[in-house]
């Protein structure tokens, strides 16, 4: 049965300054015996689809087509998005879940995904269109990246938090 995240309580409020605020956060999540999440997705799958979202950014994922009502709701939401992020709650199609939420067999593998996507970002151009906010500035990216990073991360609590 799967949880409703719009509800949950005990989220940690977080706010990420860097790439490297968010990752050294999914380290800690990581090493912390006890670590566990609130939502429907395990640690793993979380840092796996954080990874693969800074892909998407850089070109290697296509990106999934949105249709175009939804791509003008983006045009409207973008500043928003970028300051605050996106709320809890947003539902993917059923077919698109397994292509932004890869199968990992474990955090460890999750973290060495997403340390690779960010080591790429500090390096290259992320330039990709984004399938419902249409282009983005590298920057642009990098903030979208660290509030969509602050929304999944704030469903894993590590066991030092219990």
């Amino acid at each position: 049965m799967s949880v409703d995240v719009k509800t949950v309580s005990g989220r940690r409020d977080l706010r990420y300054g860097s790439l490297d605020e968010l990752l050294a956060d999914a380290e800690r999540l990581v090493a912390t015996p006890g670590t566990r999440t609130l939502g429907n997705w395990s640690l793993a799958q979380l840092l796996a689809h954080l990874a693969s979202a800074i892909k998407m950014s850089l070109g290697d994922v296509p990106p999934p087509s949105a249709p175009w009502p939804v791509r003008i709701v983006g045009f409207f939401v973008k500043g928003r998005l970028l300051r605050k992020g996106p709320s809890p709650g947003f539902k993917l199609p059923a077919e698109l879940e397994p292509k932004v939420y890869p199968t990992v067999a474990s955090a460890e593998e999750g973290l060495q995904m997403l340390r690779a996507a960010v080591a790429r970002a500090k390096t290259e151009r992320m330039s990709a269109r984004h399938p419902i906010l249409g282009p983005l500035t590298h920057e642009e990216w990098g903030k979208l990246h660290l509030r969509h990073a602050e929304l999944h991360l704030s469903f894993a609590v590590p066991g030092d938090m219990a």
